[in-house]
């Protein structure tokens, strides 16, 4: 009996932490392989200007899925606030706060179609998202006129832009280290809001069961749509750093986000037996990935074989997670 309750601790054990052990794991493997290639102060850099957008992404879905909510639109959005925001201080000649800001407010006011679908419609959660993925994608076809908004391109309508270069304050938002003290500071806000608020506390209440949280007098409906506003927010966030990193925007500039953000989510949902989305273990979760694909990348590994890693990596998560919750 002793040695069955063991084997159960230890099991527990491995899969409460079994992110961090395949990090640790990782960097370990990577080091003896490619020895101070890997570990030096540039290549971890790297990692974390890497890790920085995927996490920011994934911040994002911590939150929507804290409610047990799914975006699957969430990065087809976000290239709508990427070309917003490069079109206002390209073509528009607004300044970077303003870029910002308008860049903001159109992804709000778009994210409350998705709102519409779910709560006002009751259509399931992965269903009305993954129609407005289509159409985020028509509107930016529309909008850029099927191109891309970046230096030295007209307007669609033919018209040259009021700015031809980028500022330097502009490239400055997607390298190191504001990169990364961006998504420092997403993680920070998003664990102190979710751990330590009356309405994170609501978030996880109605992610563990709706129709207790609702019979013990939380307002399910406000609850999911405070969700998704502070999701569209850093959806926003993760689209002006992809432009900012790439000095350009084109529909789907974001999409590539999706999986590995995701991914992420689910790794971390696992780390110290939170069993539940949380920002802590989203940023282990990023880091893993990301650690993943640069070390697999310095090892010479074909760029082909990474998206199955990838794919490997969140099999691998959600085999942990719904194990934990077939136990419970």
């Amino acid at each position: 009996m002793a040695t069955v309750k063991k084997h159960k601790h230890f099991g527990h054990f491995m899969l409460d932490w079994a992110a961090v052990i395949a990090l640790v794991l990782c960097f370990i493997i990577f080091t003896l392989v490619k020895g101070k290639f890997f570990m030096s102060s540039n290549n971890m850099i790297n990692i974390l200007r890497a890790m920085s957008i995927t996490t920011v992404f994934g911040i994002g879905l911590t939150v929507t899925m804290s409610t047990e909510g799914f975006d699957m639109s969430a990065c087809t959005l976000a290239s709508v606030s990427a070309y917003i925001f490069v079109s206002m201080y390209l073509w528009y000649g607004l300044s970077l706060v303003m870029s910002i800001v308008v860049s903001l407010l159109v992804t709000l006011v778009l994210h409350q179609l998705t709102m519409f679908l779910i709560l006002v419609c009751k259509i399931p959660d992965m269903l009305a998202t993954a129609a407005l993925m289509f159409v985020h994608q028509g509107l930016g076809q529309w909008y850029i006129g099927g191109g891309a908004v970046s230096t030295g391109m007209r307007l669609p309508n033919g018209n040259q832009p009021v700015r031809t270069i980028l500022g330097d304050d502009f490239s400055a938002i997607g390298r190191s280290p504001w990169i990364i003290i961006i998504m420092l500071v997403c993680v920070f806000l998003a664990y102190m809001f979710l751990e330590h608020t009356k309405h994170g506390r609501y978030m996880y209440a109605m992610g563990g069961n709706r129709t207790a949280a609702r019979l013990s007098g939380i307002n399910v409906k406000k609850t999911r749509y405070m969700a998704g506003i502070i999701t569209a927010v850093f959806i926003t966030i993760g689209g002006i750093l992809v432009a900012s990193r790439g000095s350009s925007a084109q529909v789907g500039c974001c999409d590539n986000y999706f999986m590995q953000s995701l991914a992420a989510v689910f790794v971390g949902r696992s780390v110290g037996g939170a069993n539940r989305p949380n920002a802590l273990g989203t940023l282990i979760g990023a880091m893993l990935v990301s650690t993943l694909e640069n070390g697999l990348t310095i090892m010479a590994v074909s760029y082909y074989i990474l998206p199955a890693v990838k794919g490997a990596v969140l099999c691998l998560a959600l085999i942990a997670a719904f194990a934990s919750k077939k136990e419970e």
